[in-house]
């Protein structure tokens, strides 16, 4: 019986002993799949996060590759003709501001005594007509005024309108008694043309946006009136 005894206890420290190992076993093994799995992530993570600065660079150059290739476009576009331009001398147009009604002797005026308050012309489209003292301002702060009369096509004022509002100094109204359908003004310039496709309209924006004669460069365009 003592020899029984003996012999399971020995039994019992045996599989004590073969449970102790597969418990080291198995927290071993579960040890270097925590190890692994964090290294694998880190690795994830750094190949993500060189991946994402690529991306970054890439975007950031042709970002500035697209805006080199833009600001040459507008360069060739604005030094480029624009037939049948009108042109006044912006030296000679006066710039006092006034609060009665102005008569200008040009329709839609493209200079002279104004309002104190400009119109907003961040690519505003109005709906109405506005008063041309007020967007005279506007003009003298570097902006293009875009305006159409009824024999003015749906589809061209469309354009025209998208244009205007995708462009910072600009601003389009509509104006009744024009001489053409569409006419684009800035201080001392002015054309008329039939067509929103007319190249001279994306040369005009390209030379007068914020152009050379501007009497006033860098002037706002916010912060005026809204018609």
């Amino acid at each position: 019986m003592s020899f029984d005894r003996r012999t399971r206890m020995e039994q019992m420290r045996s599989a004590d002993r073969a449970r102790d190992r597969r418990t080291r076993v198995v927290a071993i093994g579960l040890s270097a799949a925590v190890v692994a799995g964090l290294l694998g992530l880190g690795s994830y993570m750094l190949l993500e996060k060189s991946e994402a600065k690529e991306r970054t660079e890439g975007n950031q150059a042709q970002d500035s590759k697209q805006t080199e290739q833009t600001e040459q476009e507008k360069k060739k576009l604005a030094a480029e003709p624009i037939a049948d331009e009108k042109t006044w001398d912006a030296k000679t147009l006066t710039r006092d501001h006034v609060t009665t009604e102005v008569k200008y002797p040009m329709e839609p005026p493209v200079g002279g005594n104004h309002n104190p308050a400009w119109l907003n012309c961040d690519g505003v489209v109005y709906e109405k007509a506005v008063r041309n003292v007020n967007a005279v301002h506007a003009l003298e702060h570097g902006a293009v005024w875009v305006t159409h009369s009824d024999k003015a096509s749906g589809d061209d004022v469309g354009k025209l309108a998208q244009r205007v509002r995708s462009t910072p100094f600009s601003l389009m109204s509509p104006y009744e008694g024009q001489a053409g359908p569409i006419m684009l003004s800035a201080w001392g310039k002015q054309v008329t043309v039939d067509s929103a496709d007319d190249p001279r309209v994306a040369r005009f924006f390209a030379r007068y946006v914020q152009g050379a004669q501007t009497p006033e460069p860098g002037a706002p365009c916010t912060g005026g009136i809204d018609g």
